[in-house]
């Protein structure tokens, strides 16, 4: 490993802030290293006002970094995990995933603060169908808007596109120091979050043994199986293409615990389950899940079938 690091990011504060905060904490365990940051424009940062379904949605974050990581142009780049494809380029791996901040999701509504109090049609801007559906599920008289851009602009749009209300990641604001922001936060048994939502991936080539190595101190196992296994879950629901659905994996008394939910578009059928076992099965765990799911009427939720209760619970033992 040289001693100089190239860390890719995008420019946004919210990317800056993670950047900064890998590299600061590798200056700190390596003085010897010199740490650079190179800004990168993703094809998401390049089209701010076109929603995420229409530009492909997986990737558009982060596949300029992973481009510039294959040619050497970068050593390792940091991504909110959320962002990333399930399954990474050949030649790519994760150096680290951090311990993961709070993975829920917030409302942000300065004149009626609670989803309960919106009023009949109050406009809600999202950027995700996971949000849309799931606020959708709990308010089907809202009007989503489409709302894209940095946390910056999504707060100030709050105001000019006359929005009653928007959702943002309660973790994203916390490390901006905006969570005065945050008039209400969304409970897990209400609203589940993205897979790997909270957490911070430090991506590098699986080549280079002595980055993984010197990155190896940030690693946190227990944020690493909940997440594998909230990928994995995605992953196997990945034919469906931009579905709509929610998943949450945790550490629960040496237990690994992971609940899901998939939903129509609409959010008028919504199907949630969930699986508990050994950490160390996670992945298996989450394959188990997402194939119930399917089974049990998830494709038909997917395909636009509304049958069945709206409030749908799969139940197993």
């Amino acid at each position: 490993m040289t001693a100089r690091i190239v860390v890719g990011t995008r420019d946004s504060k919210l990317a800056l802030w993670q950047a900064n905060f890998v590299a600061r904490r590798v200056r700190e365990r390596h003085p010897h290293l010199e740490v650079v940051l190179k800004y990168i424009v993703s094809t998401g940062d390049k089209l701010p006002d076109v929603p995420l379904d229409k530009i492909g949605g997986e990737g558009v974050f982060t596949s300029e970094l992973e481009k510039q990581l294959l040619s050497g142009e970068i050593d390792l780049a940091v991504h909110s995990l959320k962002d990333l494809p399930n399954e990474l380029p050949p030649g790519l791996a994760f150096g680290a995933i951090t311990e993961r901040a709070d993975a829920r999701d917030a409302l942000i509504s300065p004149r009626y603060r609670t989803l309960d109090k919106l009023p009949c049609g109050a406009r809600v801007g999202v950027s995700s169908l996971r949000r849309k559906a799931q606020l959708l599920a709990c308010r089907p008289d809202l009007t989503i808007a489409d709302l894209r851009g940095n946390i910056d602009a999504r707060l100030t749009k709050l105001a000019s596109q006359n929005l009653d209300a928007i959702v943002l990641a309660v973790a994203g604001l916390h490390r901006l120091g905006l969570e005065e922001h945050i008039t209400e936060i969304f409970p897990m048994d209400v609203f589940l979050p993205a897979a790997g939502q909270g957490a911070l991936a430090i991506e590098t080539r699986r080549d280079n043994e002595a980055l993984l190595n010197a990155l190896s101190f940030l690693h946190h196992e227990e944020t690493a199986w909940a997440v594998a296994a909230e990928r994995t879950f995605m992953r196997e629901l990945e034919e469906e293409h931009q579905v709509p659905a929610g998943v949450w994996a945790r550490i629960e008394a040496n237990a690994l615990v992971l609940d899901a939910v998939i939903l129509s578009r609409d959010g008028r059928t919504r199907l949630r389950d969930t699986v508990g076992g050994a950490p160390e099965a996670a992945e298996r765990m989450a394959e188990t899940l997402a194939r119930r799911m399917l089974a049990a009427g998830g494709r038909d939720i997917f395909a636009g079938v509304n049958g069945g209760d709206r409030n749908k619970k799969a139940v197993h033992g």
